[in-house]
């Protein structure tokens, strides 16, 4: 049974749950919660490991084949694009479409959230590498770590052909181990989608956020279905684009319910792997890129929801340097949320509130209670990203050996 199909039948299962739970309980609540977070470890459980050895070896083959600037000119290109694209989006659509007003509320904003920039440094280089790969949220410090491992092996080939042979073996065991997990984690997917719902359904009553929602839904339908194989068969030469979006539905599923990226990433290399053939030397490097700094998912849900602030504020016209400024923080600040692989989304929105300044600094309350949705949203466009650009670099360098569409797991 396809990946995907286990996972879409766990959220169903998850939805008939969430249908019959007394949710009214506290302590039905407090079960449910723990059970998510222990799924969500459980997912997580394997990553650093199988990064670590993944992209060592991946660097060195990479190195040794002459290819890494031209990977890491394609990867960072793609990453680039794809978050001003989606910007792009964003600002034009929720500019046209015009959603209702959210009712003011009387709360002030509290602690002023910042994103740390001495301390991100900092944790790229911990005063030992080990300590690099002690952090399960921030991948960055983990692939600087292992990028240079990899690299610095192919200076002396002789001298490190057995620690390349270990760490070759080890990063297969870790994958082994890593396809275990992603097959059980479709029994997660139950308690997932199940807490998933609850909320949402909380939500729903309220009726403030449905069309905001919508639009987000339309915008990825436009972005899977349309934007995405363009890109793909201009960049690509691809006669069925649409192979690539089949291999992200499972991703895409994970990403919507979990609002997860490190809990994603498991899955993208899988499929990427198995499903699109992209060989290990650019499948263990690029999809690491992707899923940290890829996160225009979370420019682009930023930015329409600043402006639906915007208009909840004030009826006047906004502004074409007032858009441009949007679209200009969104796109910048949205590289710097690899740390916040969970709720970097309303942190980004937060953060463009108290920047704006003019009475707006306690804007982002007015979607508070809708923040675990829109980072759920702005997760499953960041998968597709990831998918999309990654077979785009593995096709630029030659590194993918096509599958039949029969073989996809």
């Amino acid at each position: 049974m396809k990946i995907w199909i286990k996972y879409f039948i766990g959220i169903l299962l998850g939805i008939a749950f969430a249908m019959v739970l007394p949710n009214t309980s506290s302590g039905t609540g407090d079960i449910l919660n723990f059970i998510v977070e222990m799924v969500i470890r459980f997912g997580r459980y394997p990553l650093v490991i199988l990064l670590f050895f993944s992209i060592s070896t991946a660097c060195y083959k990479l190195r040794d084949e002459k290819l890494m600037l031209k990977t890491g000119f394609w990867t960072f290109g793609i990453i680039v694009f794809s978050s001003a694209l989606l910007v792009c989006i964003a600002l034009v659509a929720a500019t046209i479409i015009k959603l209702p007003r959210i009712p003011m509320t009387i709360e002030s904003a509290s602690a002023v959230p910042a994103i740390d920039f001495q301390g991100i440094l900092r944790q790229l280089f911990p005063y030992t590498g080990i300590q690099s790969l002690l952090n399960d949220s921030y991948l960055l410090p983990c692939f600087i770590f292992a990028g240079l491992v990899g690299s610095g092996a192919n200076d002396d080939k002789h001298a490190a052909a057995p620690a390349v042979a270990v760490f070759n073996s080890i990063a297969r065991v870790a994958y082994i181990v890593m396809s275990f997990f992603t097959e059980i984690l479709a029994v997660g997917m139950i308690a997932l989608a199940c807490h998933w719902v609850i909320g949402f359904i909380a939500l729903q009553k309220t009726g403030l956020y449905m069309h905001l929602f919508l639009l987000l839904l339309l915008l990825f339908v436009l972005t899977a279905f349309v934007l995405y194989p363009l890109l793909i068969r201009f960049l690509c030469g691809e006669r069925h684009p649409y192979r690539v979006i089949y291999a992200s539905i499972a991703p895409i599923l994970v990403a919507f319910v979990s609002g997860d990226a490190n809990l994603t990433l498991p899955l993208l290399i899988r499929h990427g792997n198995e499903s699109l053939g992209i060989r290990h030397r650019v499948n263990g490097v690029t999809y690491p890129l992707f899923s940290i700094f890829a996160r225009g998912g979370a420019a682009l849900v930023t930015a329409v929801c600043f402006i639906v602030i915007l208009r909840s504020y004030s009826m006047l016209e906004i502004k074409m340097a007032t858009i441009i400024w949007i679209g200009f923080y969104s796109f910048a600040f949205s590289f710097f949320l690899g740390e916040y692989p969970v709720g970097g989304t309303f942190l980004l929105l937060t953060i463009l509130c108290i920047k704006h300044g003019g009475g707006y600094e306690a804007g982002y309350l007015l979607l508070r209670e809708a923040a675990p949705v829109l980072g759920c949203f702005a997760a499953a466009f960041d998968a597709l990203t990831a998918m999309t650009g990654s077979y785009i670099v593995g096709a630029k360098t030659g590194s993918i050996e096509r599958q039949d569409l029969k073989k996809f797991i």
